[in-house]
Protein backbone atom coordinates (compact mmCIF):
# COMPACT_ATOMS: atom_id res chain seq x y z
CA UNK A 1 0.00 0.00 0.00
CA UNK A 2 1.27 3.54 -0.64
CA UNK A 3 0.63 5.00 2.71
CA UNK A 4 2.47 2.10 4.08
CA UNK A 5 6.03 3.34 5.13
CA UNK A 6 9.08 0.24 6.37
CA UNK A 7 10.87 1.57 9.11
CA UNK A 8 13.88 0.55 7.09
CA UNK A 9 13.13 3.18 4.55
CA UNK A 10 12.94 5.80 6.97
CA UNK A 11 16.31 4.69 8.69
CA UNK A 12 17.86 4.62 5.39
CA UNK A 13 16.57 7.92 4.33
CA UNK A 14 17.60 9.55 7.94
CA UNK A 15 21.35 7.94 7.34
CA UNK A 16 21.14 9.16 4.22
CA UNK A 17 20.17 12.78 5.36
CA UNK A 18 23.66 12.71 7.51
CA UNK A 19 26.03 11.04 4.90
CA UNK A 20 25.10 12.69 1.76
CA UNK A 21 26.23 9.79 -0.11
CA UNK A 22 24.67 6.33 -1.04
CA UNK A 23 27.88 4.31 -0.76
CA UNK A 24 28.62 5.32 3.29
CA UNK A 25 25.30 4.86 3.64
CA UNK A 26 25.35 1.45 2.62
CA UNK A 27 27.96 0.99 4.80
CA UNK A 28 26.54 1.93 7.81
CA UNK A 29 23.44 0.03 6.97
CA UNK A 30 25.23 -3.25 5.95
CA UNK A 31 23.94 -3.07 2.60
CA UNK A 32 24.76 -2.46 -0.76
CA UNK A 33 24.67 0.91 -2.61
CA UNK A 34 22.00 -0.63 -5.03
CA UNK A 35 19.48 -1.72 -1.85
CA UNK A 36 20.15 2.23 -0.83
CA UNK A 37 18.70 3.51 -4.10
CA UNK A 38 15.73 0.99 -3.74
CA UNK A 39 15.21 1.76 -0.32
CA UNK A 40 14.85 5.39 -1.28
CA UNK A 41 12.65 5.07 -4.71
CA UNK A 42 10.19 2.82 -2.71
CA UNK A 43 10.10 5.54 0.32
CA UNK A 44 9.54 8.01 -2.66
CA UNK A 45 7.07 6.86 -4.55
CA UNK A 46 4.88 5.83 -0.71
CA UNK A 47 5.20 10.08 0.11
CA UNK A 48 4.93 10.58 -3.47
CA UNK A 49 7.36 12.74 -4.34
CA UNK A 50 11.17 13.38 -4.79
CA UNK A 51 13.18 13.33 -1.45
CA UNK A 52 16.83 13.18 -2.79
CA UNK A 53 17.97 14.76 -5.99
CA UNK A 54 21.46 12.86 -6.86
CA UNK A 55 23.96 13.55 -9.44
CA UNK A 56 26.96 12.23 -10.60
CA UNK A 57 28.88 14.64 -8.01
CA UNK A 58 26.67 14.96 -5.37
CA UNK A 59 23.66 13.99 -3.19
CA UNK A 60 21.19 16.49 -1.57
CA UNK A 61 17.97 16.48 -0.10
CA UNK A 62 15.24 18.44 -1.90
CA UNK A 63 13.12 21.25 -0.43
CA UNK A 64 10.23 18.63 0.49
CA UNK A 65 13.20 16.05 1.69
CA UNK A 66 14.09 18.72 3.95
CA UNK A 67 10.30 19.29 5.45
CA UNK A 68 10.12 15.60 5.92
CA UNK A 69 13.17 15.48 7.59
CA UNK A 70 12.41 18.12 10.51
CA UNK A 71 9.36 16.42 11.15
CA UNK A 72 10.75 12.91 10.61
CA UNK A 73 13.69 13.03 13.25
CA UNK A 74 11.73 13.52 16.65
CA UNK A 75 9.32 11.07 15.59
CA UNK A 76 11.69 8.52 14.77
CA UNK A 77 13.30 9.73 17.88
CA UNK A 78 9.87 8.98 19.59
CA UNK A 79 9.51 5.44 18.17
CA UNK A 80 13.06 4.31 19.71
CA UNK A 81 12.60 5.63 23.09
CA UNK A 82 9.20 3.76 23.21
CA UNK A 83 10.80 0.83 22.24
CA UNK A 84 13.91 1.07 24.75
CA UNK A 85 10.92 1.95 27.81
CA UNK A 86 9.22 -1.29 26.85
CA UNK A 87 12.90 -3.06 26.81
CA UNK A 88 13.36 -1.81 30.14
CA UNK A 89 9.82 -2.64 31.92
CA UNK A 90 9.74 -5.78 30.03
CA UNK A 91 13.79 -6.45 31.87
CA UNK A 92 13.39 -4.35 35.07
CA UNK A 93 15.15 -0.91 35.61
CA UNK A 94 18.64 -1.87 34.34
CA UNK A 95 21.70 0.78 32.79
CA UNK A 96 23.17 3.84 33.32
CA UNK A 97 21.56 7.10 34.72
CA UNK A 98 23.13 9.98 34.47
CA UNK A 99 22.70 11.97 37.50
CA UNK A 100 23.34 16.47 37.01
CA UNK A 101 23.52 18.13 40.12
CA UNK A 102 23.66 21.61 41.07
CA UNK A 103 24.20 23.43 44.27
CA UNK A 104 26.26 20.67 46.83
CA UNK A 105 25.04 16.96 47.02
CA UNK A 106 24.06 16.49 50.61
CA UNK A 107 24.39 13.35 52.49
CA UNK A 108 20.69 12.96 52.41
CA UNK A 109 20.59 13.08 48.56
CA UNK A 110 23.45 10.62 48.68
CA UNK A 111 21.57 8.06 50.95
CA UNK A 112 18.67 8.47 48.67
CA UNK A 113 20.93 7.65 45.21
CA UNK A 114 22.23 4.40 47.49
CA UNK A 115 18.65 3.32 48.31
CA UNK A 116 18.03 3.65 44.56
CA UNK A 117 20.72 1.35 43.71
CA UNK A 118 20.08 -0.96 46.16
CA UNK A 119 16.56 -1.79 44.36
CA UNK A 120 17.67 -1.67 41.17
CA UNK A 121 21.26 -3.24 40.97
CA UNK A 122 20.91 -3.56 37.43
CA UNK A 123 21.23 0.26 37.44
CA UNK A 124 24.64 2.15 37.76
CA UNK A 125 24.70 5.60 38.35
CA UNK A 126 27.20 8.65 37.89
CA UNK A 127 26.75 11.99 39.33
CA UNK A 128 28.13 15.31 37.09
CA UNK A 129 28.44 18.91 38.49
CA UNK A 130 26.43 21.07 36.86
CA UNK A 131 27.34 24.47 35.89
CA UNK A 132 26.02 27.47 37.63
CA UNK A 133 25.30 29.39 34.11
CA UNK A 134 24.18 26.35 32.48
CA UNK A 135 21.92 24.23 34.82
CA UNK A 136 19.43 23.11 31.62
CA UNK A 137 22.06 22.64 28.95
CA UNK A 138 23.84 19.22 29.79
CA UNK A 139 19.73 18.10 29.67
CA UNK A 140 19.01 19.59 26.28
CA UNK A 141 22.29 18.48 24.92
CA UNK A 142 21.27 14.39 26.14
CA UNK A 143 24.40 15.05 28.82
CA UNK A 144 22.97 14.07 31.73
CA UNK A 145 19.30 11.81 31.77
CA UNK A 146 17.88 13.63 34.92
CA UNK A 147 19.29 16.81 37.26
CA UNK A 148 19.01 18.44 40.57
CA UNK A 149 18.58 22.20 40.00
CA UNK A 150 18.06 25.39 41.67
CA UNK A 151 14.70 26.29 41.24
CA UNK A 152 12.68 27.95 39.21
CA UNK A 153 12.16 25.98 36.10
CA UNK A 154 9.70 27.28 33.52
CA UNK A 155 10.94 25.23 30.54
CA UNK A 156 8.02 23.99 28.62
CA UNK A 157 10.57 20.64 27.41
CA UNK A 158 11.29 19.83 30.98
CA UNK A 159 9.54 18.08 33.61
CA UNK A 160 9.67 19.13 37.50
CA UNK A 161 9.64 16.66 39.50
CA UNK A 162 10.09 16.31 43.32
CA UNK A 163 11.30 19.68 44.69
CA UNK A 164 13.33 19.26 48.26
CA UNK A 165 15.92 21.15 50.44
CA UNK A 166 14.25 24.45 51.00
CA UNK A 167 17.19 26.34 52.25
CA UNK A 168 16.96 30.48 54.12
CA UNK A 169 19.31 32.38 51.88
CA UNK A 170 22.56 33.87 53.15
CA UNK A 171 24.75 36.99 51.71
CA UNK A 172 28.33 35.98 50.89
CA UNK A 173 30.34 39.18 51.39
CA UNK A 174 34.22 39.96 51.85
CA UNK A 175 35.31 40.34 55.22
CA UNK A 176 36.46 44.06 54.01
CA UNK A 177 32.84 44.60 53.28
CA UNK A 178 30.20 46.26 55.74
CA UNK A 179 28.27 43.10 55.86
CA UNK A 180 30.51 40.91 57.51
CA UNK A 181 30.08 42.39 61.27
CA UNK A 182 26.26 42.04 60.62
CA UNK A 183 24.59 39.01 62.16
CA UNK A 184 21.55 39.14 60.13
CA UNK A 185 20.87 41.40 57.33
CA UNK A 186 16.85 42.44 55.64
CA UNK A 187 16.83 41.31 51.84
CA UNK A 188 16.10 45.91 51.43
CA UNK A 189 19.39 46.18 52.54
CA UNK A 190 20.13 44.61 49.45
CA UNK A 191 19.63 47.96 47.49
CA UNK A 192 22.86 49.43 48.81
CA UNK A 193 25.60 47.19 47.05
CA UNK A 194 26.11 44.87 43.73
CA UNK A 195 24.92 42.00 43.57
CA UNK A 196 26.90 38.63 41.98
CA UNK A 197 25.07 37.47 39.15
CA UNK A 198 24.74 34.51 36.76
CA UNK A 199 25.82 34.98 33.39
CA UNK A 200 24.08 33.39 30.18
CA UNK A 201 23.62 31.00 29.03
CA UNK A 202 20.90 30.20 32.30
CA UNK A 203 17.86 32.00 30.85
CA UNK A 204 16.95 35.39 31.99
CA UNK A 205 13.77 34.91 34.52
CA UNK A 206 15.84 32.03 36.50
CA UNK A 207 19.27 34.32 36.47
CA UNK A 208 16.64 36.90 37.87
CA UNK A 209 15.83 34.56 40.66
CA UNK A 210 19.53 33.51 42.02
CA UNK A 211 20.55 37.28 41.29
CA UNK A 212 17.37 39.48 41.84
CA UNK A 213 17.06 43.11 40.16
CA UNK A 214 15.13 44.66 43.08
CA UNK A 215 14.07 44.21 46.46
CA UNK A 216 11.05 42.65 48.06
CA UNK A 217 9.49 46.48 47.92
CA UNK A 218 10.85 47.25 44.46
CA UNK A 219 14.22 49.19 45.11
CA UNK A 220 16.60 48.38 42.50
CA UNK A 221 19.76 46.07 43.50
CA UNK A 222 22.91 47.79 41.73
CA UNK A 223 24.14 44.63 39.31
CA UNK A 224 28.03 43.40 39.93
CA UNK A 225 29.54 41.35 37.64
CA UNK A 226 28.10 37.83 36.38
CA UNK A 227 29.86 34.36 36.68
CA UNK A 228 29.65 31.23 35.40
CA UNK A 229 30.63 29.56 38.34
CA UNK A 230 30.64 28.88 42.15
CA UNK A 231 34.03 29.63 42.27
CA UNK A 232 34.36 32.59 40.54
CA UNK A 233 31.78 34.06 42.32
CA UNK A 234 33.18 34.00 45.66
CA UNK A 235 36.35 34.97 44.36
CA UNK A 236 34.69 37.83 42.78
CA UNK A 237 33.21 38.53 46.58
CA UNK A 238 36.05 37.79 48.69
CA UNK A 239 37.66 40.86 45.79
CA UNK A 240 34.98 43.05 47.45
CA UNK A 241 33.38 43.15 44.25
CA UNK A 242 30.21 42.49 44.87
CA UNK A 243 27.83 40.04 47.58
CA UNK A 244 26.45 36.86 46.16
CA UNK A 245 23.15 35.20 47.47
CA UNK A 246 23.77 31.49 48.58
CA UNK A 247 21.14 28.94 50.36
CA UNK A 248 22.85 27.64 53.66
CA UNK A 249 24.10 24.04 53.10
CA UNK A 250 26.53 26.07 49.62
CA UNK A 251 27.46 28.81 52.37
CA UNK A 252 28.51 25.99 54.93
CA UNK A 253 29.79 23.54 52.21
CA UNK A 254 32.39 25.85 50.66
CA UNK A 255 33.01 27.87 53.64
CA UNK A 256 36.24 30.39 53.38
CA UNK A 257 38.01 32.38 55.81
CA UNK A 258 37.77 35.94 53.25
CA UNK A 259 34.81 35.56 53.27
CA UNK A 260 31.37 36.00 55.90
CA UNK A 261 28.35 34.52 55.54
CA UNK A 262 25.45 36.02 56.82
CA UNK A 263 21.57 35.03 57.01
CA UNK A 264 19.37 37.25 55.16
CA UNK A 265 15.22 37.47 55.97
CA UNK A 266 13.00 38.55 53.88
CA UNK A 267 13.06 36.34 50.76
CA UNK A 268 11.97 33.59 49.51
CA UNK A 269 13.80 29.91 50.74
CA UNK A 270 15.93 28.49 47.98
CA UNK A 271 14.95 24.72 46.61
CA UNK A 272 16.15 22.39 44.68
CA UNK A 273 13.89 20.66 41.84
CA UNK A 274 14.35 17.22 40.18
CA UNK A 275 13.83 17.50 36.11
CA UNK A 276 14.35 15.69 33.27
CA UNK A 277 13.47 16.14 29.50
CA UNK A 278 10.06 15.01 28.75
CA UNK A 279 10.70 13.48 25.15
CA UNK A 280 13.59 11.04 26.83
CA UNK A 281 11.71 9.74 30.03
CA UNK A 282 12.64 6.72 30.44
CA UNK A 283 11.84 3.70 33.00
CA UNK A 284 15.13 4.13 35.09
CA UNK A 285 14.19 8.33 35.31
CA UNK A 286 10.84 7.15 36.24
CA UNK A 287 12.26 4.47 39.05
CA UNK A 288 15.18 7.74 40.41
CA UNK A 289 11.94 10.09 40.96
CA UNK A 290 9.88 7.61 42.32
CA UNK A 291 12.70 6.75 45.28
CA UNK A 292 13.20 10.68 45.36
CA UNK A 293 9.77 11.11 46.43
CA UNK A 294 9.67 7.69 48.54
CA UNK A 295 12.82 9.23 50.82
CA UNK A 296 10.98 12.85 51.14
CA UNK A 297 7.61 11.37 52.14
CA UNK A 298 9.79 9.89 54.48
CA UNK A 299 12.11 12.61 55.53
CA UNK A 300 10.79 16.02 53.89
CA UNK A 301 14.23 17.79 54.89
CA UNK A 302 16.44 15.92 52.53
CA UNK A 303 18.46 18.30 51.09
Amino acid sequence: MRGTVEIRELECFLILAEELHFGRTGERLYVSQGRVSQLIRSLEQRVGGRLVDRTSRRVRLTPLGRDFLDDLRPAYAAVCDAVENARAAARGVSGPLRIGFQGVVGYGFIDVVGEFEGRHPGCVTRITELPLADPFGPLYRDEVDTAVVLLPVEEPTLVLGPVFSRQPYQVAASRRHPFATRTVLDAEELATTPLVGVAAPAPDYWRAAQAPTHTPSGAPVPRGPTVGTLQEGLSLVAANRGVMLLCRPTSEYHHRQDVAYVPVTGLPDSALGLVWRGDRENARVRAFAAAVADALARDPGIG
